[in-house]
């Protein structure tokens, strides 16, 4: 089972395996309140993607076919795998920043890592 849930929602048992997928750490969220099991900057889109994009529902289709693009390095793919796996064994949870969760990078993900897993 694949999740999303913000950075500043309050950690729970039930997450599973937390992994914060963003390139950047969440402002005013301490590392031990995160309760972050792993931090793949690897898989968190570029800079100038994020850039590019910041969270216009316009640029959302556009955003995705970018997105998924960068996402297929050696580096990336590795990253992917072993959320799968994860994913296949118990609950992931896909920690992002952004407000607009529906239209974040981490709703990318989770659906990507879904389909791999099932």
């Amino acid at each position: 089972m694949v999740a999303t849930k913000r950075a500043y929602e309050p950690a729970v048992d039930a997450d599973g395996y937390r992994v914060l997928v963003d390139r950047l750490w969440p402002r005013g969220v301490s590392k031990s309140a995160a309760r972050i099991d792993a931090w793949e900057k690897e898989i968190a889109p570029s800079k100038e993607l994020r850039e590019w994009y910041g969270h216009e529902p316009a640029k959302w289709p556009e955003f995705q076919k970018r997105y998924r693009k960068e996402l297929k390095t050696a580096t990336a793919s590795a990253v992917l795998e072993d959320l799968v796996h994860r994913a296949q064994r118990g609950p992931v949870t896909l920690v992002y920043a952004s407000h607009a969760g529906e239209i974040s990078n981490a709703a990318v993900l989770a659906k990507i890592i879904s389909r791999r897993a099932s």
